[in-house]
């Protein structure tokens, strides 16, 4: 017999505790990845150019709430369907192009490298959680 706990998701439906401990796992695995990579160059977030400064800033709010999904992972979801859009939005875009022409300097190979840790998230999300809960479920009254 599965042990499940309940969702705070509209359906009401049950993730599964291997599901959940997958999630949290995910959670860890991009909060603590932003934290140790990322934090220390906050302090000098006013040095940067200043898309970069911004981004900066982005990745280390998203950190925060990463973590937080370690505590809440059904609530979080959407932090980590963020996480996988744009990643793969920038993969397909940006990266698969630049690959395939060639064109790859330095830091744009970094940035490919680095979205490449999404196939974890990707695997860890309950996908047909997130479309029933989010996509297929009926929404909240705009009253």
């Amino acid at each position: 017999m599965t042990t499940t706990l309940t969702t705070t998701g509209v359906t009401g439906e049950s993730l599964s505790r291997r599901r959940v401990a997958l999630l949290r796992a995910a959670y860890g695995f991009v909060g603590v990845g932003l934290v140790v990579g990322r934090w220390p160059r906050l302090l000098d977030a006013s040095d940067l150019p200043r898309y970069e400064g911004t981004t900066l800033a982005l990745l280390g709010g998203m950190s925060v709430l990463m973590l937080l999904g370690l505590r809440h992972p059904t609530r979080m979801l959407p932090m980590l369907v963020f996480e996988s859009l744009w990643k793969l939005i920038w993969l397909g875009l940006v990266g698969l192009p630049l690959l395939l022409s060639g064109d790859l300097d330095d830091g744009t190979s970094e940035t490919l490298v680095n979205c490449l840790f999404v196939v974890p998230v990707l695997v860890a999300v309950p996908w047909g959680h997130v479309w029933r809960t989010y996509v297929v479920a009926r929404g909240e009254a705009w009253r």
